[in-house]
């Protein structure tokens, strides 16, 4: 038998494994329930993408749950802040339709306004 296809000897040396670690701070990080995908992202050194599927999939189990919404920049209910246990997802703030055409005429009346001022 030839050693081409044998696994390199790791004896002697601690082995890391990077995947359990960033995990354990993923979770961690959910515990408290205070930070959005971006920032837990930054928090664990995991990708931004994986960090969606995981809090997804926890969510799907019933393990994590919604606990707020932030807003985006246009003050919409988009970011999720999810918290690890079971609950119940918190609900999205919604305009009502005579909200949104008030904030819509604000706007072109702003637009209006400052193009007459040009």
């Amino acid at each position: 038998m030839s050693s081409e296809g044998a696994p390199p000897s790791n004896k002697g040396r601690r082995l890391i494994k990077i995947n359990a670690i960033t995990q354990a701070r993923l979770i961690e990080a959910l515990l408290d329930g205070t930070m959005s995908m971006q920032e837990l992202a930054e928090h664990t050194g995991l990708h931004l993408v994986t960090v969606q599927r995981y809090t997804k999939e926890l969510h799907r189990a019933g393990a994590a749950f919604i606990c707020q919404w932030e807003k985006d920049v246009r003050g919409r209910d988009a970011i999720r802040i999810y918290k690890l246990g079971r609950g119940r997802d918190a609900k999205r703030e919604k305009l009502t339709a005579a909200q949104r055409q008030a904030r819509s005429r604000q706007k072109r009346r702003a637009i209006e306004f400052a193009t007459i001022w040009r």
